[in-house]
């Protein structure tokens, strides 16, 4: 047998007839919210018990917007009238949307817990965003995912900010099968690895692990957080403090750091001067940053001075050869040329 709603639970249902059906551009009367409330919650309210309920909310601390009018009653006296309620939300539509759509074009977020986030993010709005979003969806999982990975960043960011060692196993390769293979020694067993850890990062739809090995600090490693396994913070061991990394002893600058690990390989930035065609140079802002350098301009093409890692730079090279050419440093633009001259051959 249906139960009919204690009293009680009236100011709660008028506020989740707010949280479902009202915004800025879907404002609601008395009239309106007493009608969904019989309909819905088979309540019952007059106009004055509904209003007398939004009141409370508002004490209550619930940012809810109305508008007054004033008419003249029966009486000829003066009224003041309350309608038009919403709920004021903490997220507008656009910024919810932009959420989602960080979740859509990531790669890092196994599809079960990126549908079940974006379902979250819907219930923070209301039925109308709901309906704006339903055709969306990230596509069925292709990658080979790594279940443990929000496990993983919150581990990371508790080592982080207690300044202690991580350990942990790294995916190094797949096989055929389909199955990941954990990096091995050179005598075969597992490589286990002792990192400082300074800072996570996002880039290209991946979080990456930015880092110093605990014996090899010379040199800033970066690792995709979604091939860690396994890992555990070493709480006897605090981090190398970076003033002592000579690659940090100036201060960690992430925008600087991932402007020249541009696919996030590991090792140090080099200058790198190269040839591009200006139709490409809003490509050449987005990969490198607002750093780099123009000069030798003509009105086709310009030289780009840039620093960056070089491995990252001979795969940029490749991506956009038809459009640019490496000028300096000559090792760089004989691995680059080395490179084309093998793709070609294969289409010989």
């Amino acid at each position: 047998m249906y139960t009919i709603p204690p009293k009680k639970m009236l100011i709660l249902n008028i506020l989740d007839i707010l949280k479902k059906y009202s915004d800025e551009n879907h404002r609601l009367s008395a009239k309106e919210i007493g009608e969904r409330l019989e309909r819905e919650y088979s309540q019952k309210a007059d106009r004055k018990t509904v209003k007398r309920n939004l009141m409370n909310l508002i004490d209550f601390g619930y940012n809810i917007e109305y508008s007054e009018s004033v008419r003249i009653n029966k009486d000829g006296e003066e009224e003041t009238i309350l309608s038009d309620w919403y709920l004021n939300r903490e997220f507008v539509d656009a910024e919810l949307r932009l959420l989602i759509d960080g979740l859509l074009f990531s790669k890092h977020i196994p599809y079960n817990q990126c549908k079940a986030l974006i379902g979250k993010l819907e219930g923070l709005s209301n039925t109308y965003f709901k309906s704006k979003v339903k055709h969306i969806r990230t596509m069925p999982e292709k990658f080979p995912e790594n279940k443990a990975l929000l496990y993983t960043i919150e581990i990371l960011d508790e080592a982080i900010s207690k300044k202690k060692r991580v350990q942990f196993y790294y995916i190094s390769d797949y096989g055929t099968d389909k199955k990941p293979r954990l990096h091995k020694n050179k005598d075969g067993t597992i490589t286990t690895y002792k990192v400082n850890p300074y800072q996570m990062a996002a880039t290209n739809g991946r979080y990456y692990l930015i880092c110093t090995h605990k014996y090899y600090t010379d040199t800033v490693t970066n690792y995709r957080i979604d091939r860690i396994k396994d890992i555990c913070i070493l709480d006897d061991e605090p981090i190398t403090p970076a003033r002592e990394v000579p690659a940090l002893k100036n201060g960690f600058d992430l925008p600087k750091h991932m402007a020249e690990n541009i696919y996030m390989f590991s090792g140090e930035g080099v200058m790198v001067r190269f040839r591009a065609k200006k139709y490409i140079l809003k490509d050449v802002l987005d990969w490198f940053g607002q750093d780099v350098r123009f000069s030798n301009e003509n009105d086709d093409e310009a030289d780009v001075n840039v620093r960056v890692n070089a491995d990252a730079m001979l795969y940029w090279s490749l991506q956009y050869g038809e459009h640019i050419e490496v000028l300096e440093p000559a090792a760089l633009r004989a691995r680059v040329g080395a490179a084309a001259r093998a793709i070609s051959e294969k289409y010989l």
